[in-house]
């Protein structure tokens, strides 16, 4: 039973390869794409923005952002938590640094999402790589 949900935003980078960028915060298992929680009175771009720029050191503005969908997920790292999220894509090509919180960036291609090497957070799964595929 989910007792706690966490308003999120992230930003969807995919590579020359269609590969997706994602991340792994300390302490955790699951990769998921970069993004975080919204601050108080944060919108979900605004925050989208701010969470880039904090776990990747990526520079990004508003137009750079296209809207990808809205999702209701499992998290990924926290039982009995849910993720209601605003996902946005980027053509940005990026060299990022996993820096504040985040352990390990990893490229991973839709096609080898069940690799058992690691593991990747519902809402990937479930919603961004299906809307990828639209």
């Amino acid at each position: 039973m989910t007792t706690h949900t966490l308003v999120v935003a992230a930003v969807c980078f995919r590579d020359a390869a269609d590969r997706i960028l994602t991340v792994r915060k300390r302490g955790t298992t699951a990769f998921m794409l970069p993004g975080g929680k919204l601050e108080n009175g944060e919108g979900p771009t605004s925050a989208a923005l701010r969470e880039v720029f904090e776990e990747l050191g990526v520079q990004m503005t508003r137009d750079d952002l296209t809207f990808l969908g809205s999702w209701t997920a499992s998290a990924a790292n926290e039982l009995d938590t849910e993720v209601d999220a605003t996902i946005y894509l980027s053509g940005m090509a990026v060299s990022p640094i996993a820096s504040g919180e985040i352990e390990e960036l990893r490229w991973v291609h839709p096609a080898d999402s069940t690799d058992p090497a690691f593991l990747l957070a519902p809402l990937l799964l479930d919603f961004v790589f299906p809307a990828l595929a639209a």
